[in-house]
């Protein structure tokens, strides 16, 4: 069905996009200061809805994480807004373009980062980086790109010697290399050692200095709270979650964590008056959510008492990402 919406005449169509150019030219923005626009998206593949009615917006210069268990959407939704893959149904707009019918415009103003493949085994990062930025009419210098993600030492190695972080960062550069607006990252720091995780986290930080929007795609979600500015987690095709992260972590509720023995009563835990809910994250550690945190100690401690169990180490605290996001999509494993 395609991308909804009346089309202007050809004519108009062709004004209204001469417009848009100009207008980025001068250094103007979308009246909203939205780099990214996706309303009521939808996409199916046979009988299964892989994007279902999916709805937000990323502003300018802003870094956003798209957040969501395996199949849950999130590589068919980039995928839309690249141009790569076509919508069934709702619109899109990325840089005040339609990714399908201004692929062309739009491809020289965003970079993608891919999780792997696409660079010849025998080629050496400052090679690789020399011949793409031969496609672009104003690129960034090669030599600078390998000094920004530390590639120095190896700048003249082939590309099948260097390590999986070293590639990363290469592939990274590579999506650099067209000066683009709008960056995209599909895990970006996968292979890569916590020195070299780190160091890629401090430069997509600087990017949003230069003036690039960013949107991220982990499973890290350490990285997701340090890096983005907001938060979309996606399940099953639809949006689930949309905050900073500090406002996913700290909503109405606190968190009581506490170790114990493995196996502990969770009905029981769970029928606490002021207990909202209760796992067992690993075997002996358990959290307990709450409103009343100070009510729930209370509670627990005469259970415990009562139950001849012996609690150690318990802690007030708010919930990680990590835990929203297994509270809002479920902890089981997908493939």
């Amino acid at each position: 069905m395609g991308i909804q919406g009346r089309q202007p005449s050809p004519a108009v169509d062709r004004a209204a996009r001469a417009a848009t150019r100009r207008a980025f030219r001068d250094g103007e923005r979308e009246p909203n200061g939205e780099a990214v626009v996706v309303r009521d998206l939808v996409k199916r593949y046979g009988e299964r809805v892989a994007v279902d009615g999916l709805s937000f917006a990323i502003q300018h210069k802003e870094i956003f994480a798209l957040l969501g268990p395996n199949g849950a959407g999130k590589t068919t939704t980039i995928e839309i807004l690249e141009g790569y893959r076509k919508a069934d149904g709702g619109e899109v707009r990325v840089l005040g373009l339609d990714p399908q019918r201004d692929g062309a415009e739009l491809r020289t103003r965003i970079g993608v980062m891919l999780q792997s493949g696409g660079i010849y085994p025998t080629v050496t990062p400052i090679e690789f980086l020399d011949l793409l930025s031969h496609f672009y009419e104003d690129s960034e210098d090669p030599r600078e790109l390998i000094h920004l993600v530390g590639l120095d030492d190896v700048a003249r190695v082939r590309y099948r010697q260097l390590s999986g972080g070293q590639q990363r960062r290469l592939a990274l550069a590579a999506a650099l290399v067209g000066k683009p607006e709008l960056l995209f990252l599909d895990e970006p720091t996968t292979g890569m050692d916590p020195q070299a995780r780190r160091l890629t986290w401090s430069l997509i930080s600087s990017l949003r200095e230069r003036g690039i929007t960013v949107l991220l795609t982990t499973h890290f979600m350490e990285e997701a709270e340090r890096l983005a500015d907001r938060v979309a987690i996606i399940d099953n095709g639809r949006l689930v979650a949309l905050a900073s992260p500090r406002e996913l972590t700290q909503a109405e509720t606190d968190e009581v964590q506490f170790t114990a023995p493995a196996g502990l009563d969770l009905v029981a835990l769970r029928a606490l008056p002021c207990a909202l809910d209760a796992r067992e994250t690993q075997p002996g550690q358990y959290v307990i959510r709450t409103k009343r945190p100070a009510d729930l100690l209370a509670e627990l401690t005469a259970w415990a008492r009562d139950a001849g169990v012996l609690l150690q180490t318990i802690r007030v605290g708010h919930e990680s990402l990590e835990e929203v996001f297994l509270r809002l999509t479920g902890h089981e494993l997908r493939e």
